[in-house]
Formats: C-alpha cells, sequence, structure tokens
C-alpha cells in the first residue's frame, strides 16, 4: 500500500508542477507546496500506471485550484504524465492560478468536456466551448474563446479553433479574443 500511495504522489505532484504552473508563468512558490487531492473515489491501477479521481474533484497546489467531475492521470516508461480533467454532463472542468508578475495576476481557464495536458509537449488542450482569461485583479486583461485552444507552454502560443479536432471548419462558428492594449513602460501590464 505504500508503494501505491508514494506512487500515486509521485503522479501527482509532477502533473500538478508540470500542468499549473507552466501555463502562463504560474507563481513560482506553488512549486514547493503540497499537492491535495479531493474525490468522491479514488483508484489506482499500477499495472497501467493510471490513477482515476471520481466525483467532485478539487485539487489544490498553493495558488493553483482545479475542479473537474473525473481527473485520469498516466504515466507512460519514460516517466512523462498525461492528465484528463473531465467535466461532468451540463458542467465544465476549471483552473484558476496566480501568476508571477504582479501583486494580484491570475490566469482562468475552462471547457465543457475536458482539458488535457502532456507533459513530454507541455502543451494544454481545452475541448469544447474553451474559455481562457488573463486577469489583473477581477479585470480581465486577455480572453480567447473558442471549441478548442491549445497552448503551447514552452513558445507561449496559442492556437483557438471553432471545432474540437483543432482545425477551423467552415460555418463551425466563430472563435472570439479580447486583447487588451498593454502599457510600454517596463513591469507593467
Amino acid at each position: 500500500m505504500k508503494k501505491n500511495t508514494l506512487a500515486t504522489l509521485v503522479l501527482l505532484s509532477s502533473v500538478v508542477m508540470l500542468y499549473g504552473t507552466q501555463l502562463a508563468h504560474a507563481e513560482k512558490a506553488d512549486f514547493s507546496k503540497p499537492t491535495n487531492v479531493e474525490a468522491n473515489q479514488m483508484f489506482y491501477d499500477e499495472a497501467k500506471q493510471t490513477n482515476t479521481f471520481i466525483g467532485n474533484v478539487v485539487l489544490t497546489r498553493g495558488t493553483l485550484v482545479m475542479h473537474a467531475d473525473k481527473l485520469l492521470v498516466r504515466q507512460d516508461q519514460a516517466g512523462h504524465q498525461y492528465a484528463t480533467l473531465y467535466a461532468s454532463p451540463g458542467g465544465s472542468t476549471k483552473f484558476r492560478q496566480k501568476r508571477d508578475g504582479g501583486k494580484d495576476l491570475w490566469i482562468e481557464g475552462s471547457a465543457a468536456d475536458r482539458i488535457e495536458y502532456d507533459t513530454k509537449t507541455e502543451v494544454a488542450k481545452l475541448f469544447r466551448q474553451a474559455k481562457v482569461k488573463m486577469l489583473d485583479g477581477v479585470r480581465v486583461t486577455d480572453e480567447v474563446e473558442g471549441e478548442f485552444i491549445s497552448y503551447d507552454s514552452r513558445a507561449e502560443f496559442y492556437s483557438v479553433s471553432n471545432s474540437t479536432s483543432g482545425e477551423s471548419k467552415p460555418g463551425g462558428g466563430r472563435v472570439r479574443a479580447t486583447l487588451q492594449p498593454r502599457n510600454q513602460e517596463k513591469g507593467k501590464e
């Protein structure tokens, strides 16, 4: 049992550290915080290297808070983790985390289907009615919406499309972005 518990904690710590902290310059202090997961049920399959949390899942690590109906974490033989957070029917999966660079800077994201994160590529994908917002206190500084959002944290590159396939489809609706002007003075948004 101790081996399973340790493996579970290692998987969760790695996923949260790499998923949450890579998304838009998250607060560095979160690296040293413990990971807490609450759910109605938990299953660990050592043979498949998967950990599943089901029912009102709340994951907290420092300023990072994630909500989902289900969280599935798997690890490949090279040690890379892949996390998928699933929304409940009619609901959404979401996250919120403080960003470095200012007193009250935050990032929030949500999706009506799921959020996937790959620690190998450091790409987060949000599926169906996806939205990502950058906040300064309660003021939204930037916001993107679409059926699919891919965020490459290494390149700090967003891709937003009107279909969950990641490719824009004719007649599939529109993507939306609100980008606020930036103050040219260094250190100010």
